[in-house]
Parts: structure tokens; sequence; C-alpha cells
């Protein structure tokens, strides 16, 4: 049984659905917002956490103090400090006047820091002082200033995995998640998919004034197999573009698959954590291909060598046993060349006389190779190419640097 509480909110910010996951989550939000601790938010894209900071701050006592949302992730490096902290006039070429930062404005009030994760290390170290003291500097000032902020912050990222590669400060990390939410994705919400659907689809009717699309049996269950990686968002979406583009107001399974393009890949089980530390199918995915192309590696290493003459230098893990080979009686002859069935055309990248250099496929390039394409199809422009791959435009501005794309 939900409480009343919990059913109240929901209904007063538009939350849909009754998992149990997400019903916890709005409990946890209403349990802290009295107190003043931090609240980190974390999930998946889409998933709907700008909505726990909102509720956070209307359940809280600072809920007549200003509630001011930043996007980290979309304020350019070299200005986020001055947006946060403010600065003073002629600080920086630009600042003709004296301008007050959002934890000034803020005073008494929440600030929410979606993205928290693209922070810089220097911003972060700011940050981590006002947690712990409340005071802050304005850019190109001495003067310390004082605060009475609530920080809640939310991010997509792997935090865990973010602080290893040295991208995330671990004591910003702790301050932050005094309190931690989980926002589940949709695809673990199965029983909400079809409840979502109706109230977008009634909503979608009411804004264009049209009939609300209906489903028929089979393209439910479409919905239902279907894993939604861009979670509500993406659900959302959908619904809009059936509703505007369709003219039948009964929705068969052929027609929501035109929609779902990645349907018969996105549908499959999700890939279960090989304790390697990725955050996403896709990178598990390229580790098996990076796992296939170190053994082709090495197997065209035992060809060059049994070529060369030089068994001897064959990895000892391709034998099934010590005992299965004779060194001594090895001998490299015309005949065992047949065996092996190596076109004249071919030789010459085994031969002997040639130095073999072993093929490297890292993560790094296959990442490289990603960004490169997505920038090349949306011809160079660096927000539809974020879009694309679900990442912010700072982090695929330092991508793009880092791997010399420009």
């Amino acid at each position: 049984m939900i409480k009343e509480e919990i059913q109240q909110v929901k209904q007063r910010f538009g939350i849909i659905g009754n998992s149990p996951d997400l019903i916890r989550a709005v409990d946890i939000a209403l349990q802290v917002a009295p107190t003043d601790l931090s609240v980190l938010i974390t999930g998946e894209s889409g998933t709907g956490k700008e909505f726990f900071p909102q509720i956070i701050h209307q359940s809280s006592r600072r809920k007549h103090g200003r509630y001011i949302a930043v996007n980290c992730g979309a304020i350019p490096e070299g200005t986020i400090d001055s947006e946060l902290f403010g600065h003073e006039k002629g600080s920086f070429t630009g600042a003709l006047s004296d301008r007050k930062g959002y934890f000034e404005e803020a005073d008494g009030g929440t600030i929410f820091l979606d993205e928290v994760g693209e922070l810089p290390l220097t911003t972060q170290a700011r940050l981590l002082r006002v947690l712990e003291t409340g005071e802050f500097i304005k850019v190109g000032s001495s003067k310390v200033l004082k605060t009475n902020v609530r920080i809640v912050a939310a991010t997509n990222l792997n935090m865990i995995k973010a602080i290893s590669d040295g991208r995330f400060r671990e004591d910003l990390f702790y301050r932050l998640n005094t309190v931690p939410i989980q926002v589940p994705p949709l695809r673990e919400r199965v029983d909400d998919i079809l409840l979502l659907f109706r109230k977008f689809s009634n909503d979608f009717a009411e804004k264009y004034r049209m009939p609300p699309i209906q489903l028929s049996e089979d393209a439910r269950k479409v919905l239902l197999e279907y894993r939604w990686p861009g979670n509500i968002r993406q659900l959302k979406n959908i619904t809009e573009q059936i509703s505007i583009i369709e003219t039948t107001r009964e929705i068969t399974s052929d027609i929501v698959r035109l929609y779902l393009p990645q349907y018969d890949i996105e549908r499959l089980p999700a890939l279960a954590d090989n304790g390697a530390g990725f955050a996403h199918e896709r990178e598990m995915l390229y580790q098996v291909i990076f796992e296939m192309r170190k053994e082709l590696t090495e197997l065209k290493s035992v060809v060059h060598n049994l070529v060369s003459g030089s068994l001897s230098d064959i990895p000892h893990h391709v034998y099934a046993s010590p005992s299965d080979v004779q060194m001594p009686q090895v001998t490299v002859t015309a005949p065992v060349m047949k065996t092996f069935h190596i076109d004249e055309r071919e030789t010459e990248e085994v031969h002997p006389e040639h130095e073999y250099v072993e093929e490297n496929f890292s993560l790094e390039d296959a990442e490289r190779e990603m960004i490169k394409k997505a920038l090349e199809k949306n011809g160079g422009k660096r927000k539809k190419t974020a879009e694309e791959l679900k990442i912010s435009e700072r982090t695929l501005y330092r991508k793009i640097k880092e791997y010399n794309l420009e």
C-alpha cells in the first residue's frame, strides 16, 4: 500500500508509475527533505531525475527560498566558475561589471547541480569548500563570502569509475552522496510502460486536438519487450511522433517497430556485468571484440613462427599439453607448408624476413573511431553529435581534443 503522502507528491509533480524502486526513491526524497543533507541522485539519462530535487526543495523549509537548476554539462569549462561563484569587474576579458553567481543568488534556497560529474576538477575543489564550510570566493576576488545553500546533485555517470579514472574527486563524491537516491531505468519498470504511454498519448491528443492513439495487443507486447535505452524521454518522444505522423488511431506492432529501428537489438537481455567495471553494454561488447582481435593476433603470430621455423616461440598455451609436442622432431619442410595451404600471394604477410607487428586494438581506438564517424555523419556539428552519442557537449569537446579530431 503506497502512503498517501507519496501519492499526493506523485500527483503534484506528474510522476506516473507504481514500481517499488520508484516509490522508494520518492519516499527517500520526502524523508530527507526536512534536513539540510546533500543528496546525490543517480540514474540513466531520461529517467526523470530532475523531478526529485524539486520534490526535496518544495517539501523542505527552504521552499520559500530560490530554487536554481544548473546543467553543469552545458556550461563551457572557462566560464563555469563565474556562473557558479560570480566574478569581479575586470577579472577576465568580458567581465565588464561585478556579477553574482548562483551560490550567492540562491542563498537560503536550493541549488540543483545536474550532470555534476562533468564539472572540471578545479571547480570540484571550489564546490567541496562550499559543502564543507559554506564559503566561496568570486573569480578575480580575494574576499571570502558565505552562503547558506542546500545542494542536490544528479549524474548519469558511473561515479566509482569516474573516481578511479581521476575525473572526479573522491572526497567530493562522499560529501555529495550523503543521501543517495537511485532512479530506476524504464526497463526495470515494465508495469509502468503502458501507464506512461497512455498518459503521453492523452496529453498529446489534448495538445494537438486529435483522438488519442490506442495500442493493439501485439503493439503492447513490443513496447514491453523493448529495453528503452533512452528511458521515459524516449517513450514520450516516440508517443508524440506516432500521434502526429500516423493517421490511424489503432497502432499495431508493425507501426511501433517503424519507430524503434533498434528493436531487434535493444530487446535482447542486458549483458551481465563481467567485473571489468564497464558501465554500459556497448563497452562490454567492445571488450568481447578486443579479446577476439587479441586471439586473432596471437594466431597470426603462431603461423608466422611456423613458417619461419621458430616453433619454440609459439605461446605455450596453444598446446594441449607439453607432451603433445616433440620439439626435436619438428621440421618445417615444403610438405608441411602445403598442409597449411598458404597461398603464395599471402606469404608476404608472414615471411620470415619481415618483422611481425602485433595489432593493437584498444577501447580508446574504438571510441575515437565512433566519435569520428558520428562527427562526419552530423557534418561536424557537435551538439547533434553529442546528442547521438548520449554524452554532454563538454565531454565531446574534451574527447575531440584528446583524440586530435579537430
